[in-house]
């Protein structure tokens, strides 16, 4: 069973930086593409970012220029740093995984983000 144990949130002030952490149960390769979703109350999730199997990477405009997708391959993890943070980032934050040979994504328990003061 695939698994996605995600770590590294908490509660930082603005301007301030955290990473988080996915990592996976199986070979990052067994995914077309992974990233992260992020959830506030009473909004959809959206998409944060994400990094494709041939590692390319995309962002919402909202965080362009200040969050960075990475993975470590040997690991079979993916990381988010996450740089000047605002009270808009605040929320949960879901990684998830999107297999090359399943139409269904795996997604990670969720990591609170806390930007204030």
């Amino acid at each position: 069973q695939v698994q996605l144990v995600e770590s590294g949130g908490g509660l930082v002030q603005p301007g301030g930086s955290l990473r988080l952490s996915c990592a996976t149960s199986v070979s990052i390769f067994s995914f077309y593409a992974m990233g992260w979703y992020r959830q506030t109350p009473g909004k959809q999730r959206e998409l944060v970012t994400q990094i494709f199997s041939g590692g390319n990477t995309n962002y919402a405009d909202s965080v362009k220029g200040r969050f960075t997708i990475s993975r470590n391959n040997a690991k079979n993890t993916v990381y988010l740093q996450m740089n000047s943070l605002k009270p808009e980032d605040t929320a949960v934050y879901y990684c998830y995984a999107q297999p090359t040979s399943s139409p269904y994504d795996y997604w990670g328990q969720g990591t609170q983000v806390t930007v204030s003061p």
